[in-house]
């Protein structure tokens, strides 16, 4: 298998595997579904925290441009909050927040994901999987039905990235996105091993660039991998995601 190093910045970066005789074509699509949920997952980081302090996001669709008389008379009614409420210095969130024991079941399955896609991983020569991510994915969304067991809705950001519907510029597109080694772009029509040779133990170091955009700076590219046992990291294993979950979900009910 060839080892392609995916480094889209210097904090960003991923290890992935893929036959010599695996088309160009088929590679950037699935790399572009491995960065697409690496950038899913690293979006969450701080969204998530937001999510356990402060709730669900408030309605963007919600007019704000009353009159004064209106805004008035919402100051004088009584708000029912919950056992839990924290206001959103920023306004974006209800400040209806859940249990702070049970949101920590969100922080723990968001820093696993993080730890997951982290560069922390290429040191450590652990090879990302579509599947490995969409667990991680899968993980977060169990962890957000435990704390707001009613769901979050279409608009919030959380779930948003949980279900892939978020916006984000570094998300690209799987029949447009173009693949850059050595300074080349690699044809989707040649097989991996037309371009970086027959040995299947070269890695290479490549680039994914969005359409319309032009050669990426070169990095040193070409070097032989003489160790193969970069899935032996803990962070591979995609099980010790559900781990804490399931410790902190057996003895909780949904509604």
């Amino acid at each position: 298998m060839v080892l392609l190093h995916v480094k889209q910045k210097d904090e960003r970066q991923f290890l992935f595997e893929a036959a010599g005789t695996d088309s160009v074509d088929s590679v950037i699509k699935d790399l572009v579904v491995v960065n697409n949920l690496q950038v899913r997952i690293l979006s969450l980081k701080e969204l998530g925290k937001q999510l356990a302090l402060y709730g669900p996001s408030r309605n963007p669709d919600d007019d704000d441009d009353s009159d004064e008389d209106e805004k008035s008379q919402q100051k004088k009614k009584k708000k029912a909050r919950g056992p839990f409420y924290n206001r959103d210095p920023t306004s974006q969130r209800t400040g209806e927040a859940c249990n702070p024991e049970i949101s920590n079941v969100i922080l723990k399955a968001v820093d696993d994901a993080i730890a997951m896609v982290s560069k922390e991983q290429v040191l450590q020569k652990v090879v990302l999987t579509p599947s490995m991510l969409k667990e991680a994915i899968q993980t977060i969304r169990g962890a957000v039905m435990i704390c707001y067991p009613q769901g979050l809705p279409s608009y919030d950001p959380v779930q948003q990235a949980i279900t892939g519907t978020v916006s984000l510029k570094e998300l690209l597109e799987p029949d447009t996105a173009h693949l850059w080694w050595a300074g080349k772009e690699l044809m989707r029509d040649k097989c991996l091993r037309d371009i970086v040779g027959k040995n299947e133990k070269t890695k290479v170091v490549v680039k994914l660039q969005d359409k319309g955009q032009g050669c990426p700076a070169r990095e040193p590219q070409l070097a032989q991998d003489e160790d193969d046992a970069y899935t032996n990291a803990q962070w591979a294993n995609p099980k010790s995601l559900k781990s804490h979950l399931h410790g902190m979900a057996t003895n909780m009910k949904f509604r």
